[in-house]
């Protein structure tokens, strides 16, 4: 997300003709949505990020459904 909000906002500035932006490379945004999508798409995965993501959401929903049950048989 953090590669996603400066590509966005880099993005608007140059179409909105902003300041230093309106004179600024085309290459810059490709370069940047270039790397993201690496990012996303396969250093994520190497490093192993989206299972640990998604690991931490289901042991929270486990936790929660564990504290529930506990809950409602007190």
């Amino acid at each position: 997300m953090l590669l996603i909000i400066p590509l966005i906002l880099l993005l608007v500035l140059k179409l909105a003709n902003v300041w230093i932006f309106a004179t600024m490379s085309w290459w810059w945004i490709i370069g940047l949505a270039v790397f993201a999508f690496l990012w996303f798409e396969i250093f994520e995965r190497i490093l192993g990020l989206d299972k640990r993501r998604d690991n931490a959401h289901f042991e929270k929903m486990k936790q929660e459904r564990i504290k529930r049950t506990f809950n409602k048989k007190n």
